[in-house]
This record gives structure tokens, C-alpha cells and sequence, in this order.
């Protein structure tokens, strides 16, 4: 599969000067973990869940989540176990037409013997998962769906991948938060060949306080919860080979609300770009993704990659900001060169800033892999021009 590979190969060279490179479920574990990018959440009650998968894939979507848990309601479980079990032998016996992909898909479980009893029941069509999402995730929960997996794994001989997700109550408070990330990295530690990323649960983490962001507001201005973000990137995402790919929170929000501040994406980057993209600017406006936009700045600049969705509308803005800039990608280039050279400090190809290489290795790695799967955009080309290519191909 391949991100953007659902623009036609003249709008990918006008906007690539290295257009992004195909991966499969195969590849190294850095890779799809990088390469997750917008994770669209969908409840597995769905009835026409194969044609929707083949729908949001032709529309860019490389990884989803077929939930059974928070996604459906309690009486709802048996019912959506029965409509994967239906619906997913179907990936098999359906092969994907030429020229579509199917993305990465997980199943989000409540407890750990849906695992082990949905790997028995789907059989061979176990082989079309990737993995399983784990709700709730501490070193005492963790565990014995960790325990479970391992042994899918096992039995099967499949490579399936955990992402657990951080958002229990304990990981909320403070007084039980440095213990509860502690048990988190041992057991994640003891099963580090399982972990593809670790996801944040932040509609959770705000309901430990009574608490749900505004649409005009970012998780990052919520600071009970960023408090949170910080103290799990900085145990769990850390870029000395003991760390993990950290995905960004869910943005709520898709329906046209009535706004109470300005927005907050500015005009001028949809002013220049080809095709005209002012209509693609009210659109976001619209439907408030321009908070989603400044938030997904922020992840990146919070040591986050990727996010959870809930709604289709929020993939292309999570993936047009994932594409490396030529700036970027110019400065890590550098870096990187000068680093087999002996090091030092440079000045930027853009004379714009100081790059020091070894300070900024671990950045300048993270690009260059970032742009493996995503692409580097053209000298010219702005993330507005990105986005609009995905909203009106």
C-alpha cells in the first residue's frame, strides 16, 4: 500500500519531489508504525463493514480500528463479533480489486479471551488483522492481553501487533501516575516485539475530571491532559531505542457548530496553491478542522505521530501535515550527512536557522523516516496544497 495513492500519478508528481514509498504488512515494525498516519476508528456492528473498509482505503485511509468496545454499546458485543467473523473471510475470498488497497486493520477488544476466541473463530481469515487495539491499558490489565496475543502469535505463527491504549483513570491522577507509567514501560518492555504504537485516550483521561474540550481549544490548552501527554512521551516516547511511537488524541469534532472565537487558520496558505483552495479553507472552517489542524502541529511538536479518527473527514488534514517539507527534509538531509562527517554545526540550506548535528540527529532520523512513507512535498508546495489535493482530487 501506498499513502496518496488515491491521486492521480500527475497531481503526485506536481506535488512530490519524492513521492512516498510502498509498504505492506510485512514491513519493519518502524515503518507501520510511522506509516499508521490517520487511524480510522469504525464500530464492528457496521453492515456493510467490507465495503466501507474498501471505501475509506480508495480515499486514502491506510489503517483502521474495528472497534468492539466504547465504539458499541454493551449489548451490542455478541452481535459485532458475529459481523467480523461474517464479514472478514471475505478479504480472502474477495480479492482486492487492481489498483485499491486494503489498509492495516485492527480489532479493538474489551477483554483479553476476545482475542484468543476471535483468532479461533475467524480461522484463517485471521491473517487480514494486524493486530489487536487494548482499551485501558496498565501493567495489571495490560498484561493477560499481552498474554493472549502471545500466544495467537504462537499457535498461528502470524506477526499481529498490540496497540495499547492510555487512558485509565490512575495515568489521570497524579499521586498513582509516575507507579501506573512505570508498570506501563516494564510490561510494554517485556513485550516490546508486540508494541506497533502506543495510543492516548484522551476523551477518557478528561472524563476522570468532568472535563471535554472545545472545538476551538487543542488537548494542549486542556492542561490536566497535558500534563498527561508529556509525562507519557516522556517515559514512553523517548529516542534512545527505548522508546515507542506515540499516536496523537482524538478530535471530536465534525458536525458545523456554531463558533464563539475567530478562526484560526490563516488565509494567505490557500491563496497561492493549485487548484484554488479558498473554498478548501471555509470548508475546514466549517466543520472547526482548523482546530484539528492546529492540534496536529502540536502533537509533532509534542513528540506525537499519527492520530485516532473518528470521521473520515479528519484523515487528508492528518496526512497532508505528516508530509515532510522541503525545508524539513532539506535540514535532516544535511544533518544526517554532516553526522558521518564529524558533526558540528551548519547553517540551514534555507539560512534560516542552525542545524547542531548532534542534538538533532534523533530529529533529522524521525523526518528522513517519515518521508519514506509519506513523501517529501515539492520546494513549493504548501501543506494547504496537500490538503486540497486529497479533499478535491
Amino acid at each position: 500500500m501506498r499513502h496518496f495513492s488515491q491521486l492521480d500519478r500527475e497531481t503526485r508528481e506536481r506535488l512530490f519531489l519524492h513521492e512516498p514509498a510502498s509498504f505492506d504488512r510485512d514491513s519493519e515494525p518502524a515503518v507501520l508504525s510511522t506509516a499508521l498516519g490517520a487511524t480510522l476508528y469504525s464500530p464492528a456492528t457496521r453492515p456493510r463493514l467490507l465495503d466501507d473498509i474498501r471505501k475509506q482505503a480508495a480515499q486514502g485511509v491506510v489503517s483502521m480500528v474495528l472497534c468492539l468496545e466504547d465504539a458499541i454499546d454493551d449489548c451490542e458485543v455478541a452481535d459485532a463479533e458475529a459481523n467480523l467473523v461474517r464479514q472478514l473471510p471475505r478479504l480472502l475470498e474477495q480479492p482486492t480489486p487492481p489498483g485499491m488497497q486494503t489498509p492495516l486493520l485492527f480489532v479493538r477488544v474489551r477483554h483479553p479471551g476476545q482475542i484468543t476466541d476471535l483468532a479461533a473463530r475467524l480461522g484463517p481469515a485471521l491473517g487480514v488483522l494486524s493486530g489487536f487495539v487494548v482499551p485501558k491499558f496498565t501493567e495489571e490489565s495490560g498484561l493477560p492481553f499481552l498474554e493472549a496475543l502471545e500466544q495467537v502469535r504462537s499457535t498461528t505463527g502470524l506477526r499481529l501487533f498490540a496497540m495499547p491504549v492510555l487512558e485509565s483513570p490512575e495515568l489521570a491522577h497524579l499521586e498513582t501516575r509516575r507507579e501506573t507509567l512505570g508498570g506501563i514501560a516494564r510490561v510494554l518492555e517485556k513485550y516490546r516485539e508486540q508494541i506497533l504504537a502506543v495510543r492516548l485516550g484522551v476523551t477518557d483521561l478528561c472524563s476522570a475530571y468532568g472535563l471535554r474540550r472545545p472545538p476551538d481549544l487543542s488537548a494542549y490548552d486542556v492542561q490536566l491532559v497535558a500534563s498527561v501527554i508529556g509525562d507519557v512521551v516522556n517515559v514512553l516516547g523517548r529516542s534512545d531505542g527505548t522508546g515507542f511511537t506515540v499516536t496523537g488524541p482524538v478530535w471530536e469534532y465534525f458536525p458545523v457548530q456554531e463558533r464563539k472565537f475567530k478562526p484560526q487558520l490563516r488565509s494567505s496558505p490557500f491563496e497561492v496553491t493549485e487548484p484554488p483552495t479558498d473554498e478548501v479553507r471555509r470548508k475546514l472552517i466549517a466543520h472547526d478542522l482548523d482546530g484539528l489542524i492546529r492540534e496536529i502541529e502540536l502533537d509533532r511538536a509534542n513528540g506525537l505521530l499519527g492520530k485516532t479518527c473518528i470521521h473520515p473527514s479528519h484523515v487528508p488534514a492528518v496526512h497532508a501535515l505528516a508530509v515532510p517539507t522541503h525545508e524539513e527534509w532539506s535540514d535532516a538531509a544535511d544533518i544526517l550527512h554532516q553526522d558521518r562527517t564529524g558533526g558540528g554545526v551548519l547553517r540551514s540550506s534555507y539560512t534560516n536557522k542552525m542545524n547542531e548535528v548532534k542534538p538533532h540527529r534523533a530529529w533529522a532520523q524521525r523526518v528522513m523516516l517519515r518521508a519514506s512513507v509519506f513523501g517529501v512535498a515539492r520546494e513549493d508546495v504548501t501543506f494547504a496544497e496537500l490538503l486540497a489535493a486529497c479533499l478535491c482530487p
